[in-house]
């Protein structure tokens, strides 16, 4: 099938002043690090940031790291140094280019932020499994190579309904943290400042959704491949005041793109749900691509994993356990049907892609029937894309290619 006109997805104006809040972050870590004014908490993406934060911690995510990783297409010439320590190829690839990464003393960050010679030097590495086990091997990697202690959250997996039970565990699990971290940081946890912090999440959060869904509008203004370039704030600057002040700006530029009509992609014909991992060393091609082919890819379960609505200051450590264990990688196959059907109805998707990462299982969805099931129910029809988030060896992209534009064309048949 050939593409249509050569065309691309515009930009969003908002873009510039991301790029400087995200800086601002990258050197005030810097900063903390290297001048040891204040502690440095590595932290999953999921992780109790809020706590960290209130702690007067300056907290880094790897996980963030290692998708500049992919994205500078860095990560595939650095995995095979993990598995020369005997991390096997067939992990994830955030890890193994991670550890990669900090085994060959490279990092992005240096090119991008001049200055910046290395990710900043933990004083302490916090987990929370509820993504998956690999969190925790990551972190305690990185425990036993710096010598500072590794302390986690380890979640149940496989949630059909959130229970009490399932939130009394994981809250008991991160009040027993505090008393290491309070050791570690200096600092007694004020809980004013904890719920101030976990408001200041909540709000981030809700903006963020707003974000998210000004895509249920027809043409939609945004494309999952922004926002997965647009979810930075949501992911390293939750909790505080910079994430909220970003995204009203990002809301408004949109909402105002919906009143006059403007869509990311000129002449939208086709709407496309993506289910699973970005390839972030693709982004660019994958969202040229589809804009050729005048179809719009505008949600996603991934972008919409930092939407926490339970969060809540009048009961933080509590509302920040049920938060944590609301997200959609812990759940069940029949929530995760469930929540992926209420999406298509919601932003009137025409298909559903399912990317199928080599090395992440855990957001990996096609493996056991799921799309089959959904398509069944609802009609929509679906693809699975092979490939991975890091190791573009996984990749081929003349067969995504194919596979998109064969798909592209039966979805128009249909219609």
């Amino acid at each position: 099938m050939a593409a249509g006109k050569s065309t691309t997805r515009k930009k969003i104006q908002a873009t510039d002043l991301m790029n400087q809040v995200m800086s601002d972050y990258f050197y005030h870590l810097n900063e903390a690090a290297t001048s040891g004014k204040q502690k440095v908490a590595w932290c999953t993406s999921v992780g109790p940031a809020e706590l960290l934060r209130a702690l007067g911690f300056a907290v880094h995510f790897p996980e963030n790291h290692a998708a500049m990783l992919g994205a500078t297409r860095m990560s595939t010439e650095l995995i095979p140094e993990a598995n020369s320590a005997g991390y096997s190829p067939d992990i994830c690839s955030y890890l193994t280019a991670d550890i990669g990464a900090w085994m060959k003393n490279i990092t992005p960050l240096s090119k991008a932020y001049p200055g910046i010679e290395s990710v900043p030097k933990p004083d302490v590495l916090v987990y929370n499994t509820n993504q998956c086990r690999d969190v925790q091997d990551w972190f305690s990697w990185y425990s036993k190579e710096l010598g500072v202690p590794a302390i986690g959250i380890s979640s149940p997996k496989n949630v059909v309904e959130v229970t009490e039970g399932h939130i009394d565990d994981v809250a008991r699990q991160i009040e027993a943290l505090i008393p290491t971290l309070e050791a570690i940081s200096g600092n007694k946890l004020d809980m004013q400042r904890l719920r101030e912090t976990v408001t200041l999440s909540r709000e981030c959060s809700e903006l963020w959704k707003k974000v998210l869904e000004t895509a249920t509008a027809t043409p939609a203004p945004l494309t999952f491949f922004d926002g997965t370039i647009h979810m930075g704030p949501a992911v390293c600057l939750r909790g505080t005041q910079e994430a909220i002040d970003y995204y009203r700006v990002l809301l408004a530029e949109l909402q105002g793109r919906v009143e006059a009509g403007v869509a990311a992609v000129d002449d939208e014909s086709l709407r496309i749900y993506w289910e699973g991992m970005p390839v972030w060393g693709r982004l660019r091609q994958n969202s040229d691509l589809f804009a050729g082919l005048r179809t719009s890819v505008l949600a996603s379960t991934y972008c919409s994993s930092w939407i926490f609505p339970s969060f809540d200051a009048d009961n933080p450590i509590r509302s920040m356990a049920k938060a944590y264990l609301e997200l959609f990688i812990v759940r069940s196959d029949a929530y995760k049907e469930r929540y992926i059907k209420g999406m298509l109805e919601k932003y009137r998707i025409d298909g559903i892609i399912y990317h199928d990462a080599k090395t992440c299982p855990y957001n990996s969805n096609s493996r056991y029937g799921l799309p089959q099931r959904v398509e069944a129910d609802t009609g929509i029809p679906c693809l699975v894309l092979s490939g991975d988030l890091n190791d573009l060896r996984c990749v081929s992209d003349e067969q995504t290619k194919t596979n998109i534009e064969a798909f592209v064309e039966q979805l128009q048949e249909r219609q």
